[in-house]
């Protein structure tokens, strides 16, 4: 396995990543992230069924000729909903993952759309918490969601411009009423 940071470094060592679109000679390696990276994993013809919708794009993380992460998300009016995202085991605690989310948070402004939206197994902490730091939000349950189990998705979002939209979504029950005493 190569090493992917210098000798005395930290294992935690930010690893800078050129990021560009996925290519069929890709797919080899990045079905071995997939596989490697998930219980469920897509296989081939999944990722190629949906790359050829004209909406769905493929993305890669790539290294000293090697690709460590991966990403698909579709195109959408108002935003991006990710698909499929892993980083190889080898690569993570790297930063590849939050280089290929902050690529993907500047193509919202670059595009005119507002949010990134993607659904996460319940059962996947590590995957939850990744994008927690990366200010994603949990903002609804999919109750059932997987085809494959009876796991749960959570929907998490990213919002470019969050605040006053947040705000006048918040929630107005009896609850939040007394929260809203009790700070008072």
């Amino acid at each position: 396995m190569e090493a992917f940071v210098k000798s005395g470094s930290s294992p935690n060592q930010r690893l800078d990543v050129q990021i560009r679109w996925l290519i069929r000679r890709d797919m080899a390696e990045v079905l071995r992230i997939e596989q490697a990276s998930t219980p469920n994993p897509w296989n081939d013809e999944d990722f190629l069924c949906c790359l050829r919708q004209r909406n769905c794009i493929g993305m890669v993380a790539e290294h000293n000729h090697r690709i460590l992460g991966f990403m698909i998300y579709e195109l959408h009016k108002s935003r991006l909903h990710i698909l499929n995202f892993a980083v190889a085991p080898e690569g993570r605690r790297h930063g590849i993952g939050s280089q290929m989310v902050l690529r993907l948070v500047d193509k919202l402004s670059q595009q005119r759309r507002s949010e990134i939206l993607l659904e996460i197994r319940e059962g996947n902490l590590d995957a939850q918490l990744f994008f927690k730091k990366q200010n994603f939000k949990a903002v609804c349950v999919l109750r059932r969601h997987f085809d494959d189990t009876a796991e749960d998705a959570y929907i998490m979002q990213f919002r470019l411009h969050a605040g006053a939209e947040e705000a006048a979504f918040a929630p107005h029950n009896r609850i939040s009423e007394i929260s809203d005493i009790d700070a008072a």
